[in-house]
């Protein structure tokens, strides 16, 4: 099974730079980026059969990563 690369620099090749900038520049960005990563490492695990999780657990950290992707878009929207 291939599991989908949600990078944030693959979801938003377009914000490549306000990426960089706001990582060097924006402590909540920075945590949000942070949480962002985590969450998604762990859903790839769970995906990738690595780590066992409830259905109920998978779903919870996918929506949370939505959510902090959402987050995360409109600080990058605001910066460019």
């Amino acid at each position: 099974m291939s599991v989908e690369n949600h990078h944030l620099h693959n979801e938003f090749p377009e914000f490549h730079q306000q990426i960089h900038d706001l990582k060097m520049s924006d402590r909540h960005f920075i945590k949000l980026f942070d949480e962002y990563h985590d969450v998604d490492r762990n859903v790839r695990r769970i995906e990738d059969a690595a780590e066992a999780a409830s259905d109920e657990r998978l779903e919870a950290l996918k929506l949370r990563r939505l959510h902090l992707k959402d987050e995360l878009f409109v600080m990058l929207k605001k910066a460019s």
